[in-house]
């Protein structure tokens, strides 16, 4: 009788353990934080089919602020600030520093690798929507 109860035991605990290790890996709001995130990013833009990089940053400046060089694909000088709020990063009426685009947009953070971001982007002339897909590099 106790070989059957070790052996039920033994069978749980390598069931609840195999069940476990499928599970998506997700990352508590409270635990992401701006340095998890700085360091570069490949971005793949599905609307102008677009890759290029971006580096991360922490903004001094704020308790919650990012610095993203080259967003956009604008250059390396120029940068957009986003704010963390939980797993979403926001872009509101930000106006990239150095060259005066505008971008609105809310990304959301998967884990501490990627981050799915649909903005818009005012030049001065239009105001296009792209969606960026960040993989963290």
């Amino acid at each position: 009788m106790k070989r059957n109860t070790s052996l039920v035991l033994v069978f749980s605990l390598l069931a609840g353990i195999g069940i476990s290790s499928c599970t998506e890996e997700s990352v508590d709001p409270a635990v992401l934080n701006r340095s998890s995130l700085t360091g570069g990013w490949m971005v793949f833009e599905s609307s102008k089919k677009n890759t290029y990089e971006v580096t991360i940053t922490i903004d001094s400046t704020t308790s919650n602020g990012l610095l993203i060089s080259n967003f956009a694909a604008a250059g390396k000088n120029v940068k957009a600030i986003a704010y963390l709020s939980g797993t979403t990063l926001s872009l509101t009426n930000n106006e990239l520093l150095s060259n005066g685009w505008i971008v609105n947009g809310s990304g959301t953070v998967s884990g501490t690798t990627k981050i799915d971001w649909p903005y818009t982007l005012h030049d001065g002339a239009n105001q296009p929507s792209y969606q960026a897909t960040y993989t963290k590099k």
